[in-house]
């Protein structure tokens, strides 16, 4: 057994300044929602090709326990001198970090990762592990990341939500709500529309219409997917902005305000395939602020 604790806001440490930086950012996530926090380190033995006589094999194993023990620590004491009072727990894991972290998501509320590494979690989103984490995580991952790559997550501004009027936009949307309800923050809507897509077909819009009618048609289709929410977070303030162009620069253009992007793990329309292939780590690798990315539950409907 692990020690698993349900609900909890889980963190994945490597011994590395954006880990630590990453935990103490789900700390104060831990205390917004009421929720302990979890420390993970994942460790594995090194591959080798030539047998290794088993004293050898066993101190390998016990200096990276060791070693992970030493990197929760370090992570520990920092959250607790932001919030004394919050309750951590730790565990050291000899596994897949993928497959670790997709396990712990099983328990947890949430999944916090920093950007950056130097062991376990190194590079953990990036490319097709990032696909691998999303699609079978069962709980939202955040990557934590600031305005440069040595600068803190900031703290303030608005949450920042990609919406297409898909059902996985609208778990994006919910969790957003939460998250700006959370903070005492606006949420931004941001909705992207094209002429072209990626592979360059034609959209449903014509390049001979009306740009300002298509705007204006693309608005009303994102007030009808908000309305919903906006009634059942009625003193939140939720702004709607259509753009046209490319939905993962205007969200990094925009996140440069924002303290927190949020995204499904696919959509239609001005969001399809956000989270997949050169799109997320574009997102991932150059966003200014933490982004979070919620996968679909098939439950339900908070709206």
């Amino acid at each position: 057994m692990h020690g698993f604790v349900d609900g909890a806001v889980v963190t994945g440490i490597d011994g590395s300044a954006s880990a630590v930086q990453a935990a103490v950012w789900a700390g104060t996530e831990a205390v917004r929602r009421g929720r302990p926090l979890r420390l993970v380190q994942v460790y594995a033995l090194p591959q080798v090709s030539a047998p290794v006589a088993f004293g050898t094999h066993e101190r390998v194993r016990e200096g990276l326990a060791a070693r992970a023990e030493e990197w929760l620590a370090e992570a520990k004491t920092a959250v607790l001198a932001e919030h004394p009072g919050l309750e951590i727990t730790t565990a050291a894991r000899e596994w897949s970090p993928v497959t670790a972290l997709v396990q712990e998501s099983q328990h947890a509320e949430l999944v916090v990762l920093g950007s950056r590494g130097l062991g376990g979690f190194t590079g953990l989103l990036v490319g097709s592990t990032a696909v691998s984490v999303v699609a079978h995580a069962h709980c939202p991952i955040v990557v934590v990341r600031g305005r440069t790559p040595h600068d803190p997550p900031p703290a303030t501004g608005p949450v920042l939500v990609g919406a297409d009027g898909s059902p996985d936009s609208d778990v994006a949307l919910a969790f957003a709500c939460e998250e700006a309800r959370l903070r005492g923050t606006a949420l931004v809507a941001v909705h992207t529309w094209s002429d072209v897509l990626a592979d360059g077909m034609l959209r449903a819009h014509p390049l001979e219409e009306d740009p300002v009618a298509i705007a204006t048609a693309e608005r009303v289709k994102l007030a009808e997917q908000v309305v919903g929410w906006q009634r059942k977070y009625s003193d939140l303030t939720i702004e709607l902005e259509v753009t046209r162009g490319r939905p993962v620069r205007t969200l990094l253009e925009r996140g440069e305000r924002a303290q927190l992007i949020v995204v499904g793990c696919r959509g239609r329309g001005g969001f399809t395939g956000m989270l997949l292939g050169s799109t997320s780590q574009a997102l991932i690798a150059h966003s200014p602020c933490p982004v979070a990315v919620v996968r679909p539950q098939r439950t339900g409907s908070g709206a």
